[in-house]
């Protein structure tokens, strides 16, 4: 069993940025692919990063070159640093793991990007 915990969300204003983390815990050997998601209020969840546990990463189109996904293996966990924040990045951000084949969620952190 995994259990992902999500920190580092908050309230900036437009031009700012943040750095969520997501710490995997339990009796984990090898955490595969993480990832962030994020779900906007009345929108469906979408992908917003990923990377592998040999640290090759893939973006969206609305966060490449503002977003860097990384991660510590060694600690099992996975960061979102997110500069340039627009209004349109206010979501509720969620990580997620593959740990043997099975996919494992948090509970979310709140990114409010406001004036």
């Amino acid at each position: 069993q995994v259990h992902l915990v999500e920190s580092g969300g908050g309230l900036v204003q437009p031009g700012e940025s943040l750095r969520l983390s997501c710490a995997a815990s339990g009796s984990i050997f090898s955490i595969g692919t993480m990832a962030w998601y994020r779900q906007a209020p009345g929108k469906q969840r979408e992908l917003v990063a990923t990377i592998t546990r040999g640290r090759s990463t893939n973006y969206a189109d609305s966060v490449k070159g503002r977003f860097t996904i990384s991660r510590d293996n060694a600690r099992n966990t996975v960061y979102l640093q997110m500069t340039g924040l627009t209004p349109e990045d206010t979501a509720v951000y969620y990580c997620n793991a593959d740990y043997l084949s099975r996919i494992y969620w948090g509970q979310g952190t709140q990114v409010t990007v406001s004036s």
